[in-house]
């Protein structure tokens, strides 16, 4: 459209030079502007590389639709519909929001607009109630936006209000959370265990359950065989 343009406005000057062909500065110094235009229309009109979002941790914000992810991921990835995901048994949904179960996704779980990522190769061999935290945290995620902590306190009253977060499996998160390292969005594991306490205690309270000591077994990051 642009070079259309420029035609009708110069027909036989701008046929015979281009942009990167003008030799007569006397002749066609007046189009070096509209060359300039022509050349950034050029450049916003040439499609970005296409983002590799198939092992990308995720964004709620920004990122490619279920379908685009799912082309990316390949057959290895399954798309579980809302209502239709257990996790250990336990029913569990993030509104009506669909599931991708991605064994080579870079993290435990991750989000993107509309949808949830589950790892299946690294939550394995997680404790019940961690596998839910990671879920839920995921899913809260798509609530409250991209902060961490936020989205650790929505997994945590998720959890004390469907009855399947206790000391014990708060005790198994914070064994989890603690061993990561923190990052430019993500706080200390340490950090976030202890935010995450306070949120336990105050959904407790809150819901007028009685909370009990955890039990003096190891702290592992699987069930026992």
């Amino acid at each position: 459209m642009v070079r259309m343009l420029l035609g009708a406005i110069a027909p036989q000057a701008f046929r015979p030079y281009t942009c990167d062909s003008m030799r007569d500065f006397r002749l066609n110094f007046w189009l070096a502007p509209l060359c300039a235009v022509t050349i950034g229309f050029a450049l916003l009109a040439t499609p970005a590389l296409a983002f590799d979002w198939a092992k990308s941790e995720g964004s709620t914000t920004r990122g490619p639709s279920l379908e685009e992810y799912m082309k990316q991921v390949g057959p290895g990835a399954k798309m579980i519909h809302h209502g239709a995901l257990k996790i250990d048994g336990k029913a569990v949904n993030c509104g009506k929001r669909p599931t991708v179960l991605n064994p080579n996704f870079d993290s435990w779980g991750g989000a993107f607009p509309g949808f949830v990522i589950l790892n299946t190769k690294k939550i394995s061999g997680l404790s019940t109630a961690v596998k839910l935290y990671v879920y839920s945290h995921e899913c809260g995620h798509q609530f409250i936006g991209a902060d961490e902590s936020a989205a650790d306190c929505f997994a945590v009253r998720r959890g004390v209000r469907y009855g399947w977060l206790d000391a014990v499996g708060l005790e198994d998160i914070c064994t989890f959370i603690s061993t990561l390292k923190g990052d430019a969005v993500h706080p200390p594991g340490p950090k976030r265990c202890e935010d995450m306490r306070q949120c336990y205690a105050s959904a407790v309270q809150g819901s007028g359950r009685h909370t009990s000591a955890p039990s003096n077994r190891a702290q592992t990051l699987g069930p026992p065989d």
